[in-house]
């Protein structure tokens, strides 16, 4: 059974409408839906037909009902969530970037549910039952202590079951602010340090592994990507494979989009999109939402992984690039991509023809 488990917060995404300024959407109508890191990974999975279930703490009321009510119509296991009396539901609130202008996030999750909730409030035995992966973020350890410690254990309670474990680190510096005076890089690089030898599968970007784990391509790397990768595998001998998306930024709406999976055992990295045997990144010209398009990713090399006739190091990495690719068409954090259209894009049908 290739159930995959992911832990984290969920959170209400409240959205300016198109492009519009706060100061000019409030006050006035948000759009509102609900997001977070892990959540949109296992959506996404699920749309892909994958079992998934997520993990999390959410305050009973309305709105926590309505929440969970959207995830389980996606597909999603949601009967390991806990409720509480306790805290809050975090929130996030977006405005879009468009040319130039840069997209821009408001957190306001300080005491969510999930941050204080203890770890003993879980039922680890019954969550990881069946399960195959389990997955998380390094958002989830940002956002206090206690959330800290949680990751840990359910780190702890996947390892000791035999189920692989992956982690996206999604280094967001506004929430790693629980331990002063240390800055949010310190408390982020030692924290991370702790978790990274119980890690299979890391998923992560350049500035990620420089910023935090110190690790950068030599001068001289003919392929920065893949030397940084081969330093992880050897630093972290439990690694079997290391994923990064691959992003040059034109503007807020418009980006060159591609991927690396490098294979530990094999010390061999393998990119995709490739045409005619060389890596040539989709050209996204029309961003419709950039947020979500990382766990996109995340969610299609997961779900290759565990799926025999898309492991092969190649496939892999080509699902999970036009998985991604797909997201920035799509507003909102989740992904709702079909496998097929998925597979397509990856097997080159990347014109976007009127289907009839």
């Amino acid at each position: 059974m290739n159930r995959v488990v992911a832990f984290g917060e969920i959170m209400g995404r409240l959205a300016a409408p198109r492009f519009q300024r706060f100061r000019q959407a409030m006050p006035g109508s948000l759009e509102m839906t609900f997001a977070g890191a892990e959540a949109t990974v296992a959506v996404n999975i699920a749309q892909l037909g994958g079992q998934a279930a997520f993990v999390t703490a959410l305050p009973e009321h309305a709105i926590a009902d309505a929440c969970i009510a959207n995830l389980a119509s996606t597909g999603v296991d949601t009967s390991h969530m806990v409720r509480t009396g306790n805290g809050r539901l975090g929130l996030y609130f977006l405005e879009s970037g468009v040319d130039q202008r840069p997209y821009e996030v408001v957190y306001d999750r300080q005491g969510s549910s999930v941050a204080i909730t203890p770890a003993d409030a879980y039922d680890w035995n019954a969550i990881f039952d069946g399960a195959a992966w389990f997955h998380f973020t390094g958002i989830t350890p940002a956002l206090s202590a206690n959330a800290a410690h949680v990751t840990r254990v359910a780190l702890a309670e996947a390892s000791r079951r035999g189920v692989r474990v992956s982690m996206d680190m999604n280094y967001r510096s506004k929430l790693w602010n629980w331990s002063p005076p240390q800055t949010a890089r310190e408390l982020a690089r030692q924290t991370i340090a702790e978790l990274l030898p119980q890690i299979d599968v890391f998923i992560g970007g350049l500035d990620d592994a420089s910023e935090l784990l110190g690790v950068r391509a030599a001068a001289d790397a003919l392929d920065p990507p893949g030397d940084v990768a081969r330093q992880l595998g050897e630093r972290y001998p439990r690694l079997t494979h290391v994923a990064m998306s691959l992003r040059e930024s034109i503007s807020a709406t418009q980006t060159r989009w591609g991927g690396m999976l490098y294979v530990c055992k094999a010390d061999e990295a393998f990119r995709a999109p490739v045409v005619e045997g060389r890596y040539q990144p989709y050209a996204i010209m029309q961003i419709i939402d950039r947020l979500g398009t990382g766990d996109a990713f995340a969610a299609g090399l997961i779900f290759a992984l565990l799926t025999p006739e898309l492991a092969a190091p190649q496939t892999a990495v080509e699902f999970a690039v036009a998985a991604g690719c797909l997201a920035h068409s799509i507003e909102g954090d989740f992904n709702f991509s079909t496998r097929a259209e998925i597979e397509s894009l990856a097997g080159g049908a990347a014109g976007g023809r009127v289907r009839r």
